[in-house]
């Protein structure tokens, strides 16, 4: 008899549908863990500016990663933005998602986010994955490199630029510092490495 896992190659695998902008923060946090029995697939990065298509779109990927034979699957997405809609999804198919509201908060451990609380309402965040793709990700879809006059309509609110490095790269640190000086906000650097993804992908072993 043919074993069931032979005929699913999937069975056993853990996949991860994740928001482009963790990509390779995913894929390095199951390198470094050996984590070989994690796949990962991703939906577009550019739905961080559209939140509303984020839980349809999870829908059908999970529909489809159920019709490849994949028993196991967890969603990269804290609830950016949907407004619940997400884990209504999560909820109707039974899987999880990353804890938090979004990936600005479980970088920096979710608990660390939450008592931040007042310090950080007036901060802009960037990440690594915002610090690479700045001008395609930030600057271009705003108008920004059209209309540097949206800057103060964008941007007024907002004190700091706060740069959560997943990594130790000095050369997005000053892309990071960059930024800040274009968009007229103070600068702060803060060391968050992986945090609570870490943590998440490794227990799903």
């Amino acid at each position: 008899m043919i074993k069931a896992a032979t005929m699913n190659p999937h069975a056993e695998k853990v996949l991860v549908i994740a928001c482009g902008m963790l990509a390779r923060e995913v894929q390095a946090v199951c390198d470094q863990a050996g984590l070989s029995h994690v796949e990962l697939t991703c939906l577009p990065a550019m739905f961080h500016h559209r939140p509303e298509r984020i839980a349809p779109a999870v829908d059908a990927a999970i529909l489809k990663a159920r019709s490849d034979g994949y028993r196991r699957i967890f969603i990269g997405y804290g609830d950016c933005g949907t407004g619940g809609a997400l884990d209504r999804v999560c909820e109707k198919h039974g899987v999880q998602r990353m804890e938090g509201p979004h990936c600005f908060a479980f970088y920096q451990g979710n608990a660390a986010f939450d008592e931040l609380g007042d310090s950080d309402m007036r901060a802009f965040y960037m990440t690594d994955f915002l610090a690479r793709q700045v001008d395609a990700f930030l600057i271009e879809p705003l108008g920004l490199d059209r209309h540097p006059e949206l800057l103060e309509t964008y941007f007024g609110h907002y004190e700091k630029l706060v740069y959560l490095a997943q990594t130790e790269d000095p050369a997005l640190t000053l892309v990071a510092e960059e930024t800040a000086r274009r968009l007229g906000l103070s600068f702060e650097r803060r060391a968050t490495g992986y945090g609570d993804l870490a943590k998440t992908l490794q227990a799903l072993a």
